[in-house]
């Protein structure tokens, strides 16, 4: 299903094919059209993306500052944090994405320690990358 798109995401990519579709296990695939806010500056987020198919416009302060598409993720601090979104995500045309809520991943940190820790290890440290990349 979306084990193989999964395994292609930074944050995935050290993980074994079995904890991948162990993962695969906690999301859903999603189908949005066009012209829909998948995230929005400034609220809570609790979910995190990844771009199947299709493409979206990221902006911040009504900027924007990137197009994403497929194989690209966004929103994964919402699996460790409740925090609020750093930038507003819309789709640019009909989108399929994978979908993993923080209560899912959550679970995993019950079901699956080692996979929940390895998986926030790797979220971390991409953030701390694209900190250091930005300044």
């Amino acid at each position: 299903m979306n084990e193989a798109r999964l395994k292609e995401v930074p944050i995935f990519k050290g993980l074994s094919k079995s904890d991948v579709g162990a993962i695969a296990q906690q999301t859903d695939e999603v189908d949005v059209p066009e012209g829909k806010a998948l995230t929005r500056e400034g609220e809570f987020g609790h979910e995190f993306f990844v771009i199947e198919s299709g493409t979206a416009d990221v902006t911040r302060n009504g900027e924007r500052v990137n197009q994403l598409g497929p194989g690209d993720f966004f929103g994964e601090m919402a699996l460790l944090e409740e925090d609020r979104r750093t930038a507003t995500v819309m789709t640019t045309s009909p989108m399929r994405l994978i979908v993993m809520t923080r209560s899912s991943f959550r679970a995993m940190e019950r079901s699956m320690p080692r996979v929940h820790e390895a998986v926030a290890a790797a979220i971390r440290e991409h953030r701390e990358a694209d900190k250091s990349s930005i300044g």
